[in-house]
């Protein structure tokens, strides 16, 4: 099983939001810039974590978008399945036809990988994870050179 860059991406994308959420909405431009995500690629993320509930848009001038449940609520399993990301460590993508049509000799070995890595993601919730302190340090590092620093400190207008 290897993860696709769809799915490190959606949860990277899914953590900045967690980590920005308390202060309003988050556009994807700055998540792009912050992350280095295309803004296009991110829209079709968005697009799939819209419909599975995972975020909310907001329209308008200070739009963009916001978590669709709490940080404690959304698991990283809930992230990666959201997108469309398979899990599943098996060569047969579980249909158990892995060789000539019958179950291989290491297709258990492969789906119990599978049950627990779900597992494993499934019992990380976005809020467990943005509240490590490394994190957190992260985030400050990416934001000091983010377009955030400069939303938060809009040019004055002047006046001839």
């Amino acid at each position: 099983m290897k993860l696709s860059t769809k799915g490190r991406y959606a949860v990277t994308a899914m953590m900045d939001l967690a980590i920005h959420d308390q202060t309003g909405p988050v556009t994807l431009a700055d998540i792009s810039q912050c992350q280095g995500i295309s803004l296009s690629y991110l829209e079709q993320l968005f697009s799939k974590l819209r419909k599975e509930g995972l975020v909310d848009g907001v329209r308008g001038p200070g739009g963009g978008y916001r978590l669709g449940k709490t940080a404690n609520r959304i698991s990283i399993a809930d992230i990666i399945s959201a997108v469309d990301e398979n899990l599943d460590s098996t060569h047969c993508l579980g249909n158990q036809d892995c060789h000539k049509g019958e179950r291989c000799l290491t297709h258990h070995l492969w789906e119990d990988l599978s049950i627990k890595l779900y597992s494993f993601l499934d019992d990380i919730t976005l809020a467990q994870f943005v509240n490590r302190p490394e994190i957190k340090e992260i985030s400050r590092r990416q934001d000091t050179t983010a377009s955030r620093i400069a939303n938060m400190f809009p040019p004055t207008l002047v006046i001839n």
